[in-house]
Order: structure tokens, then sequence, then C-alpha cells
């Protein structure tokens, strides 16, 4: 089976894809909670088994090595504010494209059924709808520790994001490093609250909370080679709820990430060190919880290689090198398999007001379903010819 044919029988899907992906964005639900969103694919689905709680996975092709491509299927806590027709009204938003990744992969596994009839495949074809990528426990995590992959006698894993910062009509594939490992990070800073008129009667956790926020956002700057790179920010601060008491308890919410894991780990050091001694100078306790949640995810270089040959075949241009501290859990699949996340342009596209992923006017345009139905196809018959 060559690519064509695969592209051939894609065309005939995408306008029933058009339509699970309205249907997918109006009615999001956040990780572990995808049981409507897993219904409407599964509908769509010549077959397929639940896996990871919410998840779906449909196998196309006879038993063996197979290659699999991943779609996840939560949405965003936050509410949507682009005007469309087909718009979340429930306060939650599919804000990060997963929308358009599972109606594509949806399109990608019918068009796979039919040509398996008529043409056989290369090599099968497991299409993985992972739930739970934006909130713990990742879906991913759980998706390898219940042995689905290796089950279906997975050789590598691939997947596509639309992304708003490249230029239509590409795709970034590059190899190796291509997003950041990510950790999430509770501060708490425990001091003496009291009356607002007598500060000197207390341990004021509030005054050290922002020394301590300042503070923080030094250590990218000073403790990373700046070639490498990384990011950290402070999300979430709260503290005491009215203006004349002073708090007993300040808190904080952080995100760290960086390219390599050795950075991560000298980041989470100098995080705890920077919220201790700050807080111990104002006479305060720290406690720092920290959960690791995604590791730096890299692109298999082979897999990278033999996606960006085909592309012209699959009517893409290639993206300008892309690299950013964005983090996946696709990650995880990469500590145990050859890995390929591919990032499908969204600048230009017609229809598209640009807008930043994780933002409330965040809005794809229904052409995007297709070129990441295609992104897939392209990255199923390049890991095909090197399994094969």
């Amino acid at each position: 089976m060559t690519l064509a044919a695969l592209l051939h029988a894609l065309d005939d899907e995408i306008p029933r894809a058009l339509d699970l992906r309205h249907r997918l964005h109006a009615c999001p639900e956040l990780g572990g909670e995808e049981h409507r969103t897993a219904a409407l694919i599964a509908g769509e689905l010549p077959g397929h088994r639940v896996v990871a709680g919410t998840g779906l996975l449909a196998r196309v092709g006879a038993a063996g090595p197979a290659v699999a491509l991943r779609a996840e299927l939560d949405g965003l806590a936050m509410t949507e504010a682009t005007g469309a027709a087909f718009a979340a009204a429930n306060g939650h938003m599919h804000a990060c494209g997963h929308d358009v990744h599972a109606a594509a992969l949806a399109a990608v596994v019918r068009a796979a059924a039919r040509v398996a009839v008529r043409d056989g495949l290369p090599a099968p074809l497991v299409a993985l709808f992972q739930p739970c990528e934006e909130r713990h426990p990742s879906g991913a995590v759980a998706v390898l520790r219940a042995g689905e992959l290796a089950a279906e006698q997975v050789a590598s894993v691939s997947a596509v994001h639309v992304h708003p910062d490249l230029p239509w009509g590409s795709l970034g594939a590059e190899p190796g490093t291509v997003n950041a490992a990510a950790d999430a990070v509770l501060v708490e800073i425990e001091g003496s609250g009291g009356h607002a008129a007598y500060p000197h009667r207390t341990r004021d956790p509030v005054l050290a909370l922002c020394q301590t926020v300042v503070a923080l956002h030094t250590l990218v700057g000073r403790r990373l080679d700046p070639v490498e790179g990384g990011t950290l920010s402070v999300g979430m601060v709260a503290a005491g709820h009215t203006e004349n008491v002073i708090p007993g308890l300040a808190q904080a919410r952080l995100t760290i990430r960086s390219m390599t894991e050795a950075d991560q780990a000298a980041l989470r050091e100098a995080v705890w060190e920077t919220v201790e001694h700050v807080a111990a100078a104002h006479g305060c306790r720290a406690r720092l919880t920290v959960t690791k949640s995604e590791p730096p995810l890299v692109n298999d270089p082979a897999l990278t290689e033999e996606v960006r040959r085909g592309l012209p075949a699959a009517g893409f241009a290639a993206a300008p090198p892309w690299r950013s501290c964005g983090g996946d859990d696709f990650a995880h699949y990469g500590g145990k398999l050859p890995t390929l996340m591919i990032f499908a342009g969204l600048r230009g596209a017609p229809g598209f007001t640009q807008a930043g992923l994780h933002e409330p006017t965040f809005l794809p345009p229904d052409a995007a379903v297709g070129a990441v139905a295609r992104a897939l196809a392209l990255a199923y018959t390049a890991a095909a010819r090197l399994l094969g």
C-alpha cells in the first residue's frame, strides 16, 4: 500500500470527520471524564476496545508488529470565547486542538480499514485515543502500565499536534528533543497570622511568598545554560480572605520546564533551596510538593527522517526548525518505544484567527482536520516502511 492510496481513501472520510469534530468540540470533558467524547468516537470506528478507563484503542490489520498513532481526548477547564456555532457551553473547552486530532485519527482508521480490504496494509495500524493528556494522573502512563501497547505488539508511536506558530501547509518534524520536561510544583509557606494593624507580632507568609515568587523567576537565567533553555512560571498565588487579617498560610503553584532531565533535576533543587531559605528569612516554614509530570519529548531520528522525505507526497512543506518548552505526556511513550511528534502549522490558514494554544479564542479551522489526517497518514506509512 502506498501513501497515495491511503490519502485517496481519506478524501471520502473528511466530511464525516468534520461533523465529528464539531460534535467533539461542543462537548469537551476533562481528563478521566471523557465518557461522551469516547462514545462519539466509538460510533465512528469499525471496531474498538476500552483502555485506560475512558480511552479507546482500535486495530486495523492482522496480528503482528504494528504501528501506533495517538490522539488525545480531554479538554481544558476554561470557558470558550470563539463565538463558533459549535462552541462549547459547559465551562470547558477544546483549546489545544484535541477535537481536531481525534476526528482526524478516526478518519485515518476508517480509511485504513477500507484500504486493508482492497489492497492490504503494510503493517497493522493501532489507533490510540488517549484520555488525560492535560490532567494528572497521565493517560499515557496509564496506557503503558496496563501493557496496552505491548499487547498489540506496537513497534513505534506517532502523533500530530496543531500549532499556531508554524505556517499553514507545513509540518514540523525535528529529530531529538522537541518539547520540554514539565513538573508541577505546589509551594506552601506557613507563618503565624494576626491583625493587620500589628504586623510585627506576626510572621507574614504573604510577604515571604511574594519575595519567593520574585526570587524564583531568577533561577532559569542563573542556573541553566542559556543555550539549552528552560522556563519557570507561577500561575497561581493564594492567601487570606480579607484585607485586615494577615493569614497563617500562603500558597503558589508553578511549572518548571527544561529540555534535559539533568536541567530539570537542577531546577527542582534550586526551587526548593529558594523557597526554604526565603521563607526562613521571614521566620516562616516552607513545604514543597513536586509532581513530576512529563519527561522531555524526544523524536526518533529514523522516524523523523522518513517523515521528512515524504512531506511533498503528502502535500506539505517543511516547517522552520521548531522546538518549544511546551510539554506533552506523549513523551512517556518515548521511554519504551521510538516516538515521533509532528507539529501541523496553523498560522495563515484560511479562516483562522490567530490565537495561542490554551487561549479562550483558539479555534483551528475545519481544514485543519484534513491536514492532521494527512500528516497522520504520512506518519503511519513512514513508520510502516521502517518496520518492514
